[in-house]
């Protein structure tokens, strides 16, 4: 426990700096974090005898995220990211070279990579941009993190004290409806306090934002329970002493960053 705590404070600095320091700092390090945790993806697929195509999903996946940061910083038009879909095909075309009993398994495996990981990171990388598309606010992707982690913390210890009703024992024995809603309650808490300081929507919308955090967030989380559980591993990864790796890290990221971000750009434009 004293592990686990020691790394997520470090964790928690790095973080909140990362966002702090702007938007080249934030770019940059979100562009590592994302290609750490699809190749923790691919490293963890091979357990099950998949043999994804790493070096192409990394070099699509580095493309998708840095033609959006482009698009943001230079208004670099995102029709650009065609340039992209001859480098995905080549999939097929290097999957013939392979000699493997399960060819179309290597190929979509690949495919998820960067669908599951790397697009849902350029999701929360916009928010850093949804109050203007060519200027870096950290306001949302703060928010955003802050909830998620109000969530985690209050599903945990209203988990820990009240949890009796099972959430979805198949994927995540330890999950319990009061833990869920303790979560909830958390991030809705988290939010009012944060529409105090940052007036860019109303309270409601902030509020809006906590609950779809917790719920997606909470599926993330499962979704990510359901591949370790089908591959028989524990952690993703063993780079966060206590915690696993990246990907166990940011699960509850990959499922509800595409929507809250469609969530706030349908609210504020």
């Amino acid at each position: 426990m004293k592990t686990r705590a020691i790394t997520a404070f470090f964790f928690t600095i790095v973080m909140l700096g990362s966002i702090f320091l702007g938007a080249y700092t934030f770019s940059a390090f979100y562009l590592l974090l994302s290609l750490v945790a699809l190749l923790e993806f691919y490293k963890m697929v091979k357990i099950g005898g998949i043999r994804p195509h790493r070096n192409i999903g990394v070099m699509v996946a580095a493309a998708i995220y840095l033609t959006t940061a482009a698009y943001h910083f230079f208004q670099f038009e995102l029709k650009y990211l065609l340039v992209i879909i001859p480098l995905i095909f080549s999939v097929f075309i290097a999957e013939l070279y392979k000699k493997n009993k399960i060819p179309f398994a290597n190929i979509s495996y690949t495919f998820v990579g960067f669908i599951y990981i790397t697009i849902p990171f350029c999701f929360f990388y916009s928010l850093g941009f949804l109050i203007d598309f060519n200027h870096y606010s950290y306001h949302f992707p703060l928010a955003f993190l802050l909830m998620l982690w109000a969530n985690d913390t209050g599903a945990y210890l209203f988990g820990m004290k009240l949890g009796k009703r099972k959430l979805f024992e198949r994927h995540s024995p330890k999950k319990s409806w009061e833990g869920f809603f303790g979560g909830v309650f958390t991030s809705l808490l988290v939010s009012a306090l944060l529409s105090l300081q940052f007036k860019e929507v109303e309270p409601l919308v902030w509020a809006g934002m906590a609950v779809i955090i917790s719920c997606f967030g909470t599926l993330g989380d499962l979704v990510e329970s359901m591949l370790k559980r089908s591959l028989e591993v524990k952690d993703s990864g063993s780079f966060l002493p206590g915690h696993g790796g990246f990907l166990d890290r940011f699960d509850g990221l990959l499922i509800a960053a595409p929507i809250v971000y469609v969530y706030l750009y349908l609210l504020i434009y």
